[in-house]
């Protein structure tokens, strides 16, 4: 069955952040990391993946989306250090 994923980019820890859907995690954070995705996501330069969720349904992945991108900067901040304290770019735990 297909995943899709919700993702969180940062610059750095405690940086902009971007958030984002994809069906293909591992693809879409490499355009990220090599500056290949117009938009905020390089001007702000959103190369770290510092949170992600999975799911089989691609709608409530694009719900989930756009209740994150709704949240107040720190609702996502706590979202992303409840997993992530340390802000650590997540790469290669998809990687490997």
């Amino acid at each position: 069955m297909k995943q899709y994923y919700i993702y969180i980019m940062s610059s750095t820890k405690g940086g902009a952040i971007y958030i984002g859907v994809t069906g293909n995690l591992i693809k879409r954070v490499h355009q990220h990391r090599e500056g290949l995705v117009d938009g905020f996501s390089k001007q702000y330069k959103t190369k770290r993946l510092v949170y992600f969720e999975s799911s089989t349904d691609v709608k409530s992945c694009i719900e989930r989306e756009k209740q994150l991108k709704g949240w107040r900067r720190q609702w996502k901040v706590e979202l992303i250090e409840a997993v992530n304290p340390e802000w650590e770019d997540l790469w290669k735990q998809i990687t490997s």
